[in-house]
């Protein structure tokens, strides 16, 4: 299908386009009957001011052409206005009584400034070169009113042209703040993808690195003990696909959360499953102790991703550049915040672990960057940099609930 033209409406879906006949129907109908309504006869459009001539079919005719076109006014705005528009100059022409549709007019003309998209100015020209006619018209035919009168009319059915106009121009306006912010949650949601990807790879790809090497270290050294090193590098590169398919049915959910949903469950990463992370970096043999403080809270899916995000990182992090040394992990959990600490006491003295310690870091420190600004888009906080002591250090401090969940005071 070709890409819609931007000069055609948006097409209405069924029920839509069926709600807004049955309105300007409803809409139609009640001007036509209520121009038959004797107490209402006064009240209506009236500009020639001519002598009455008696009431007849083609004046009941000319009536109903000046309101029932009514119900076609957003789909065929254009259209509504000519009918509705030559019915009222006949009218107005033929010297029939006023009645109360005749102010089928003034919606036609708003209709008309609201909802036509094509040809606008040479709708308004046209327009104002027939009421021009009409004029001289209903002068030659004797009309009393002069020039001030014909000039304040036309004022105002041209104030229903531009009231119609600025309800456009502030339909166009909201759609384009609705694209724009769109776009906007887009490319968030495009970096936080990144981020999800790069968290992910690095951490497995970076654990796998690592025992490889000490699998083939112990191949020359222990080879009793070089299938433990492939067995954990075998599940480590199935806990990555795992967590992949997880962030794939993430981003196939159209805008629902994957881990609301039971299928996915076991897959989430949350803080219920930091034991867990620890348990593989140990087996890729970095020593970590791991310890929390305090009650463990249901948390949204936000925070419990951030924080899972940050001891996954400093895992990886300490494993690329301190290997075989002794990391820390405390998480204390307040009813406000959690408080994660990371240390890793120094550079890597282990044999096994050295070939993968003097290797370059790919990531370039984007995922320290990365966790920092995740922290900050649930209001939390991040530092991280070498301590005083040496070793090095990662300290998050994360709000029990996102920014927008918080309340105000």
């Amino acid at each position: 299908m070709s890409p819609q033209a931007p000069w055609r409406r948006a097409p209405l879906d069924w029920w839509e386009e069926r709600s807004v006949l049955l309105k300007d129907g409803v809409l139609a109908l009640v001007l036509g009957l209520s121009a038959f309504v004797p107490t209402l006869s006064p009240i209506g459009a009236q500009i020639g001011d001519l002598p009455e001539r008696p009431a007849s079919a083609l004046g009941v005719g000319l009536v109903l052409a000046q309101s029932l076109p009514l119900a076609a006014r957003r789909r065929w705005p254009a259209g509504c206005l000519a009918v509705v528009a030559g019915a009222f100059a006949a009218h107005q022409a033929l010297g029939f009584a006023t009645t109360f549709g005749s102010l089928g007019l003034y919606p036609a003309l708003y209709s008309a400034g609201a909802h036509q998209v094509r040809f606008r100015h040479r709708l308004a020209g046209a327009v104002s070169a027939g009421y021009a006619a009409l004029a001289l018209v209903l002068d030659r035919l004797g009309s009393p009113q002069g020039i001030a009168d014909y000039l304040a009319f036309y004022l105002t059915l041209a104030a229903f042209w531009l009231v119609g106009s600025t309800a456009r121009t502030r339909r166009a306006e909201e759609a384009q703040r609705r694209r724009l912010a769109a776009e906007v949650a887009t490319s968030a949601e495009r970096a936080r993808i990144a981020g999800e990807l790069h968290d992910v790879v690095t951490h497995h790809v970076t654990a796998m690195v690592v025992q490889a090497d000490a699998a083939q270290f112990l191949l020359t050294s222990a080879p009793d003990k070089a299938g433990e090193g492939l067995s954990a590098v075998s599940d480590t590169g199935r806990r990555a696909l795992t967590e992949l398919r997880y962030l794939l049915d993430v981003l196939e959910a159209t805008g629902e959360s994957a881990s609301a949903d039971p299928a996915h469950a076991d897959r989430a990463p949350t803080l219920g499953r930091l034991g867990d992370l620890v348990e593989r970096a140990r087996r890729s043999g970095q020593p970590v102790e791991f310890g929390e403080q305090g009650e463990r809270r249901a948390q949204s899916v936000d925070v419990e991703l951030a924080a899972y995000r940050v001891v996954q990182e400093a895992l990886t992090n300490a494993m690329k550049h301190a290997a075989g040394r002794t990391t820390r992990v405390l998480v204390r959990h307040g009813e406000e915040r959690i408080e994660i600490k990371v240390t890793t006491d120094g550079p890597a003295t282990s044999p096994a672990a050295a070939p993968a310690a003097r290797k370059p870091d790919p990531a370039g420190g984007r995922g320290l960057a990365g966790l920092r600004a995740r922290a900050r888009m649930v209001g939390g906080e991040l530092e991280a940099g070498p301590r005083p002591e040496g070793g090095f250090e990662v300290h998050a401090t994360i709000p029990s609930k996102p920014a927008s969940e918080r309340p105000r005071e």
